[in-house]
Order: C-alpha cells, then sequence, then structure tokens
C-alpha cells in the first residue's frame, strides 16, 4: 500500500467500536466526529511527509504549539477547518474538509437523511474560506458507510449515486474567480471502519465508477497549489517544493 493508505488504515484502527444504528444520538455523532478527527491526522501526517511542513493538525510538539486544528478567518468569520496548510507569506494555501455520514437512518434504512444538511455545511465552509482566501486550495472528501452504494430501492437511487448527482455542480473550481461555493476538487469516499476491519474506495464526484487512489488525490491537491503558487512552489514528482 501507498503512504497515504497506511497512515489512514493505522488511523481508522484507532477507532471505538461503531456504534449500533439504534444507538444514542450523542454516541453516533461522537464516532462521526472521531472519524473526521482521526482522518484529518492522517490527512496531514501525509502533507507535512511531501514538504508542507505547517500542515495542521499535528501531534503535540510536531509545530510551534499544541498542533491542532487551525481557526481561520473567513469571509463571512471564522471557521475551524479539518486540516489546512498555510504561511506567514500567503495565508491559506491549502485546504481540506472532512464530513460523514455513517448511520442509517432508523426510519427508511437508508443514509439520505442527513445528505443535504452536510452539503450545506461544506458549502457555506467554501464560501467562507473562498471569499478571503480566493487563491486557496480547497477540497472536500465526503465520506459515507460502505452500505450507502447499496441502499438504493426500486423508487430511489442509492445515497451514493445522489450524493454524486447533488454535490457535482460544486466540484472543479479551476480560477481563483470562480465561484465561492465550489471546490477545486470533491471526493465522495465509501468506508468501512469496524476495526479490524478497515477498507475505503474514493470516487471524484461525478465519476461514481472510477475509484482515485488516495495516493493520486493528495498528487492532485498539491499539483493545483502548484500552479496557483508557481513564483513559489513547484511539483517535484509526489512532493511539494520551494521553486528555484
Amino acid at each position: 500500500m501507498a503512504r497515504i493508505d497506511d497512515l489512514l488504515d493505522a488511523a481508522l484502527r484507532t477507532l471505538p467500536v461503531k456504534p449500533d444504528d439504534n444507538a444514542n444520538q450523542s454516541d453516533k455523532k461522537r464516532y462521526s466526529e472521531r472519524v473526521s478527527e482521526v482522518v484529518a491526522q492522517a490527512l496531514a501526517a501525509e502533507l507535512r511527509y511531501r514538504g508542507l511542513r505547517e500542515a495542521r493538525p499535528a501531534p503535540p510538539g510536531t509545530l510551534d504549539g499544541s498542533g491542532a486544528e487551525r481557526r481561520m478567518a473567513g469571509g463571512l468569520g471564522a471557521k475551524k477547518v479539518d486540516v489546512t496548510w498555510a504561511t506567514e507569506e500567503a495565508g491559506l494555501l491549502l485546504a481540506i474538509s472532512v464530513k460523514s455520514i455513517n448511520f442509517r437512518d432508523k426510519r427508511t434504512g437508508n443514509f439520505q437523511k442527513n445528505l443535504v444538511n452536510r452539503r450545506g455545511d461544506m458549502l457555506m465552509e467554501a464560501v467562507t474560506l473562498h471569499r478571503r482566501f480566493p487563491y486557496g486550495v480547497l477540497a472536500g472528501f465526503f465520506f459515507l458507510d460502505k452500505g450507502a452504494e447499496n441502499d438504493d430501492t426500486p423508487r430511489r437511487k442509492s445515497t451514493f449515486m445522489n450524493a454524486n448527482a447533488r454535490l457535482r455542480l460544486f466540484t472543479g473550481r479551476n480560477d481563483p474567480a470562480g465561484r465561492d461555493e465550489q471546490f477545486e476538487k470533491f471526493y465522495i469516499i465509501l468506508l468501512e471502519a469496524t476495526p479490524p476491519a478497515t477498507e475505503l474506495r474514493a470516487f471524484e464526484v461525478g465519476a461514481p465508477d472510477v475509484t482515485v487512489p488516495m495516493e493520486k488525490i493528495i498528487t492532485d491537491l498539491l499539483s493545483v497549489v502548484a500552479e496557483r503558487n508557481p513564483d513559489f512552489y513547484e511539483l517535484d514528482g509526489e512532493n511539494l517544493r520551494s521553486a528555484t
């Protein structure tokens, strides 16, 4: 496996036993928060390995201060962001928003219930950050329990397919002058996190039939960062380095 796959696998194995779909809402909420936390830590570790030394979150002692997730000033107020890389010279260069739906709705038996709310949360985050940092590269990582791929009925598509349709308008921001609510890159990731079993399958929004290696996803993001900041950074293989 690639290094990022190892990091994510190790991170997901630290999760507690996943609560049952009928568990208390507070227990399910805390589990979902933990998913975002461990994924963010793994992603930031990969970014630091690839040359983004200031990437957060980081373990205590890795960076100055606590290394916790960063609270960024935005166009609509301050916002905590799951994964960030920012420098004193440029401000926010790269951010990754991590959201997840991990439990079936008790009434319908599918994962659809909170899809619109999660989308709204992520789009507001994009607007807030892009208004203040139009050149910032923002990626959305939307994790769905793997069961969302097969919760379709004769009358409705699966949550996975519906998510692709409903998020397609909000990916592919190729111009810093583009729509604030769009992400430069947006991915849906089917997740099994029931330690010791873990599995991730990532798809770019709008392409539900093609899995994308996590290693390539990170490289593609760094490529956009280098393209936006050619005087300062360039892509060297899979790593970002200062331009010569």
